[in-house]
Order: C-alpha cells, then sequence, then structure tokens
C-alpha cells in the first residue's frame, strides 16, 4: 500500500470518526476515498477503533453458512452491563439480538491451527448480548457496501446479559429469540443465526484472524452475528432480548 493510499484511508476514517462523534452521518465516503478492498476495510476499521482506545473484543458474522466470515474489533468503552441507560447523543439506535462468549485463555498465534474444541475450551462462558448499532452513515443500505463495512460494520455498543455455563449442550439450530421495544415483540425467530453453526466462528476467529487481532485475550468478547435483522428504537426507548435458553439482556436509551 503506497503512502498516498495510507492518507486516503486515514482521510476515510477520519470522515466516519466525525460523523459518529458530532452525530451528523454521512450518505457514503467520497469515491476515491473508499475502500476498495477486504485488507483496505480492515484498515480503516482499525483507525476507527484505535481512536477509541483499548479493543474489547470482536464482532464476527457470516451472511451464510458458505460465507467467509467478517469481523470488526469493538472498543472496549462501548462494552455494557445488561440494565444499562445508554447515554449521549445517538441518532439512530439499532438493536441486534446475538450470542456472544467471554474468552477465558489467551489463543496467541501459532503455526499450528486451533482446533475447534481447543477454541471451545478457551471460552469462559456464554452470553446473551444486544449488539447497538450506530454507523457514521445515513442509509448503510444505499452506501458503497465496502464504506458500511470499513464503519466498523455499523458497531455502536456492546451489552452483555448473564454467563449461561452449560452452554456446550445448547442446540442453537432450536434456539428461540424474541426482540422486545418497549415491552412489544417486534422480532421472533428460531434458529435464525446467519453463519448457520455459530459456534465454527471462534476458531475461525483464532486462526484466519489472528494476523490482524495479534491473538484473542483473556477477557475480550466475541459476539457472533445477529438472530433478528436490525430493528430500530428511539430515544427513551427499553429494549429486551429473550433467548429460550440462554437468556435475556436488557438496555435503555436515555
Amino acid at each position: 500500500m503506497t503512502g498516498d493510499r495510507e492518507n486516503q484511508l486515514e482521510a476515510a476514517a477520519n470522515l466516519l470518526l466525525d460523523a459518529r462523534r458530532t452525530n451528523t452521518p454521512i450518505a457514503d465516503l467520497p469515491e476515491e476515498l473508499r475502500p476498495t478492498n477486504l485488507d483496505e476495510v480492515y484498515a480503516v476499521q482499525d483507525m476507527i477503533a484505535a481512536a477509541y482506545g483499548e479493543i474489547g473484543g470482536w464482532k464476527i458474522g457470516a451472511p451464510n453458512p458458505e460465507a467467509t466470515p467478517m469481523y470488526a474489533p469493538m472498543p472496549a468503552q462501548w462494552v455494557a452491563t445488561s440494565g444499562s441507560v445508554i447515554d449521549g447523543d445517538r441518532w439512530y439506535r439499532g438493536l441486534e439480538a446475538e450470542i456472544a462468549f467471554l474468552v477465558g485463555e489467551d489463543l496467541p498465534p501459532r503455526a499450528t491451527p486451533y482446533s475447534r474444541e481447543e477454541a471451545v475450551a478457551a471460552m469462559a462462558s456464554c452470553h446473551p448480548v444486544i449488539e447497538v448499532l450506530e454507523p457514521g452513515l445515513s442509509d448503510s443500505t444505499k452506501a458503497d457496501r465496502n464504506s458500511t463495512l470499513a464503519d466498523l460494520q455499523m458497531h455502536g455498543g456492546f451489552i452483555y446479559g448473564p454467563a449461561f455455563d452449560n452452554w456446550q449442550s445448547v442446540d442453537f439450530n432450536t434456539e428461540k429469540v424474541t426482540l422486545a421495544v418497549d415491552g412489544v415483540i417486534r422480532v421472533e425467530r428460531t434458529g435464525s443465526n446467519t453463519s448457520g453453526d455459530l459456534v465454527k466462528l471462534l476458531p475461525w476467529l483464532a486462526n484466519e484472524g489472528a494476523a490482524r487481532t495479534g491473538g484473542l485475550r483473556k477477557g475480550q468478547w466475541i459476539t457472533t452475528g445477529s438472530w433478528t435483522g436490525n430493528t430500530q428504537a428511539s430515544a427513551g426507548s427499553a429494549a429486551d432480548v429473550v433467548f429460550s435458553t440462554v437468556g435475556s439482556v436488557s438496555l435503555r436509551f436515555a
């Protein structure tokens, strides 16, 4: 990557950061600043994440079981517990019900790939989660796809519920989930994680993602993609997610 291109990607990151910080979303990045491949997407993501400090974990998912997973860093300062009030100026307030894992031991990069069993054994616990979406783009469905991916894949917050310890026994294909806003169920689905087998994302991130992540670290979170699509709330709204086995998580927007 040339110095000129690095400067363009830095400019793209700064535009998205300004849009987020000032709550003045932009329609899209200027064409000459848009990432043209996945390496450039990830470079912009990392620049944005660096502006928020420590990385608290990674969001990862795939649009279908055959697709290559994609991932983005989650700033540690956006991680909060169930029942939290999400304050500050926000304009979008998107909600996704997810299942996440807390890393219980380091998985540093190594020559021999981690097996599924090793990656699972390294997880300390499983949790119900609400991912908050708060993009810098005014309509991510109309913006260039790489612009949307570079914008931390719309990530804007991570709210986790209590641990469910016996998660290895859960059949995620039959797990049910509801997402309610202000007491009204907006989405109700079964086995709806788009990656098909969400547990496969753990060894994938430990292995294929290691060059970028530097390895997974104890205390980081891995959230494994939406079960409910994107549901929008509003100022003052309360949101509740209930998984039939894994448990529940809630938040309120100020």
